[in-house]
Order: C-alpha cells, then structure tokens, then sequence
C-alpha cells in the first residue's frame, strides 16, 4: 500500500459498495417493470432486449461500485491494475453472455416470423450465439494483454486440418445455410423427397433437417443428402393447392345433370368443410370412356396439404349419397366371360373380378 489504511477509506469504500449495490437493486426494479410492458408489444425483440439488460445493467452497477471502492483504498498501482483487469473481464464475460442472448433472440424472432407455422431455425441462432461468443473471448484475451494475433495464425493453419477431417460436417452446415438463403424450403414446409420420406419441417440445425411425419413420426435428413435430393415442395410458392379425385358413372346418366349435381357438391364441400377453400370455383373434367363407365375428375381445393384427407372424405361420402338421391349410378367394372364345355359356349357375365384357369374373356 502507498500509505496506511484508514476508517474514512473503509467508510468510502463501503458507500462506493452499497451505492453499486442500490443502484443494481434500483435497476433491476425499473428493468422488471420494463419487461412487463414489452410484453404486451407484438414485436418479441423488446422483450429479448429487456431481459438481456437485465442481466448486463445490475452486475455493471455492481462492478462500478467495486471499482469506486478500489480506488479511494490505498492500494499500490500493481494491485490497481490487477483489480481493474478482473472487473474489466468480468464485466465483458456478463456483456458478451447478454449480447450472444439478445442477438440470438433477435435472430430466433426473426427467422419464426418468416419462416411460417411453427418455424425455428436454429443454425443461424447457433452460428450467431458462437460468432459474438467467440468475439467476446478475443476481446478477454487482449484486455489481459494477451496477443491474439499468434493464436489467429494457428487457428488459420488448424483450421484447414480441422476441415479435412470435418468435410461431411462442414458440407452439412453450408448445405443448410444454403437451402435457408435459397428459400427452397422453410420450417413448417410440408415436403416429399424423392426417397419417400415426407411430413413438415420442424427444424433446419447446423447438421440435419428435421421433418415431422402426419403419423406424428420424427425423420432426421443430414441437410447434404436434402440439397440434392428431388423434392417437392407442396407449400411453395404458395400454401394452398389442388387435389384431384377420380369418378366414374353409367354411360346411361345424363352427363350435363351429372356435372350439375357434382358442381353442387363440391360448392358444399367448399363452403363447410374446414380446410377448404371457400373461393374455390367448381372444376369437373370427363376424359374417359372406360369398359363401363365414363370417367371425369374432380378438382378440390384445399388450404394445407394435410386438409386433403379429410375434403376428400367428406366429398366421396356426400356426392355418394347425393347420387344415390338423384338416380344416378356408378357402375361397378363387369366383362363378358364365355365358359366352353365340349362345343357349347356358355356366356356369363361377372362383374369386378377376373376370371382364371382356361376361361376365355371376350367383349
């Protein structure tokens, strides 16, 4: 010590304390009372914002009040320095711990604002989180007069050993990034790969893609193998879509009722199903004259994928029961069979099945 300790030194030292102290204890109660506000905001930034202060204003009130009480106590310069360093450190792990969180829930909030139903994209929250950390410990490492410029020259050479040995990694992680900057495919996308796996995407990370089947199923996809894979994107470029439902009637049916009715149908259907599309005007197409119907499609529109099993439910049963109201028939598939025993033909009609074992079908 330069000189001896007194009772005024410990008397400062103590206000300096308990004024860091009042102080933390006062800010924080201001920040609480923040934070219940920003609550009631629709933008979710504040509120990340607000917590993270939270955490960085009391602990710098703290170390501010610590440091006022080293300096009015006689220390010597050495033990000054060394004191003013460990509050420069600590106050810069507290800041740089509260922005890797602030950012990063600022990313988080942005990605599931864009990204649709139920979207979080955490490989931008993740290489966010590790950049500001990262940042926050070279910044460490200078205050304690540490030179940072030899250790980014070896994390330059080992770098290129650590991707060597990290390529299916490494082609993961960009293969990621590059499918969220593209925009081909968003959490809550409902998509089919080529291979077969579908479902929505609940999660793209910095390795894999996670997709969640309708059977309530998780499938794991490494982002590599989905950058190349085929898919089809059945949310892109717009939510809604189409279905189409294969009919059938007797070549008797007077075609013009037939589109009539099946237009109304589908208008009812429209209208109060959930997960139809109101809008949606009446498509009915014929295209076939089969065996023994005469075939047409229906197109159905839906608002989510997901919403088609249940429309086209709810069509089949009611236009069944509507052309059962107006007489009009849907013909189940028959064929001629002629059955030989010796040199008499015995011609018998099936109807839906085949016959085999030496029976001849003819027209």
């Amino acid at each position: 010590m330069n000189r001896a300790l007194t009772l005024d030194d410990l008397v400062l030292a103590g206000i300096a304390l308990a004024a860091g102290l009042v102080l933390a204890f006062m800010s924080r109660t201001l920040l609480r009372w923040l934070a219940k506000h920003a609550k009631r905001t629709r933008w979710s930034g504040d509120d990340v914002i607000v917590d993270a202060l939270r955490s960085v204003v009391p602990w710098a009130a703290i170390a501010g009040g610590a440091a006022a009480a080293t300096a009015v106590l006689p220390f010597t310069r050495t033990i000054q320095h060394h004191i003013d360093q460990a509050l420069q450190v600590w106050l810069i792990v507290v800041v740089t711990f509260s922005a890797a969180r602030v950012i990063a829930g600022l990313v988080r909030s942005v990605t599931q604002s864009r990204s649709g139903v139920a979207g979080s994209a955490t490989i931008f929250v993740n290489i966010t989180r590790v950049l500001v950390l990262a940042i926050g410990f070279l910044v460490v490492l200078q205050t304690l007069g540490i030179s940072i410029a030899p250790l980014l020259t070896a994390l330059g050479v080992g770098g290129l050993a650590v991707a060597l040995a990290l390529q299916d990694t490494l082609a993961n992680l960009f293969a990621g990034i590059h499918i969220l900057a593209s925009k081909t495919v968003q959490p809550g996308d409902y998509i089919r790969l080529s291979s077969g796996e579908e479902g929505y995407v609940v999660d793209i990370n910095w390795r894999q893609t996670t997709v969640r089947q309708l059977s309530n199923n998780l499938v794991v996809i490494p982002n590599g193998q989905l950058a190349k894979a085929n898919m089809t994107n059945y949310t892109r470029p717009e939510q809604e879509l189409t279905v189409l439902v294969q009919v059938g009637v007797g070549y008797e049916s007077d075609l013009e009722h037939v589109e009539r009715v099946t237009a109304e149908v589908v208008t009812e259907v429209m209208t109060d199903v959930t997960g139809a599309v109101p809008d949606h005007e009446p498509a009915i197409r014929f295209h076939t004259f089969g065996d023994s119907r005469i075939g047409f499609t229906v197109i159905l529109g839906v608002g989510e994928f997901s919403d088609q099993y249940r429309i086209k439910h709810e069509f089949i049963k009611r236009l069944h029961r509507r052309y059962r109201e107006e007489g009009i028939r849907i013909p189940a598939p028959t064929r001629t069979v002629s059955l030989q025993q010796g040199s008499a033909v015995i011609p018998q009609q099936r109807s839906g099945e085949d016959v085999v074992g030496g029976a001849a079908l003819s027209d």
